[in-house]
């Protein structure tokens, strides 16, 4: 519409014209509207209380140079980058031909390689009596000791508040809430 009649239009115009030229209804006009405006399609600006709209076909033609550049440009550097590779493939060729003496020197790296394997798993096997290992260990023990002892505060807390509070028995507590009998601080 806007291609065929080069002119600006404003909304109210285009929901009159839109139905009858093109078929749309006048409903979703405004909705399409926005969409071309959001795409970059049609060029919108406001003059006092109106709002204007309009496109011409010199500016989908520019816009679409702009892009083949773009286009251009980006093949043109992509073309250097795959010279680039290729030349660096060929460099790192150099040295590496098949011979007698590479091949004994790569079935030795992965002699070396498997025997390094080999070796980290017997370090696992032995992890558990590793010092550091042991003493994460103990640390950890330690912060959960710390944390059940917090705990055991806690409940003991909440049953000199209910006894208080309720008057209730502490054996009452303890079948109630199931706390065993024997609860007391880890040391």
């Amino acid at each position: 519409l806007y291609f065929a009649q080069k002119d600006v239009f404003q909304l109210k115009d285009l929901e009159k014209i839109a139905p009858k030229e093109k078929g749309i209804t006048s409903m979703s006009v405004k909705e399409i509207l926005q969409s071309l405006v959001d795409d970059g399609m049609v060029d919108t600006d406001r003059i006092g209380t109106s709002n204007y709209f309009w496109a011409f076909p010199s500016k989908a033609l520019h816009a679409r140079k702009r892009k083949l550049e773009e286009l251009e440009s980006q093949f043109a550097e992509s073309s250097q980058k795959k010279e680039a590779l290729e030349k660096s493939i060929e460099k790192s060729k150099i040295g590496r031909e098949d011979t007698a003496d590479r091949a004994a020197l790569l079935k030795e790296l992965a002699a070396l390689r498997q025997k390094k394997e080999q070796l980290k798993t017997e370090i696992d096997k032995y992890r558990e009596c590793d010092p550091d290992v042991v003493e994460e260990m103990r640390q950890t023990n330690q912060v959960a000791k710390e944390a059940a002892n917090r705990w055991t505060d806690n409940i003991f807390s909440i049953k000199s508040w209910a006894k208080r509070k309720f008057g209730f028995e502490e054996s009452k507590i303890d079948k109630g809430f199931g706390i065993p009998e024997d609860l007391d601080y880890i040391d």
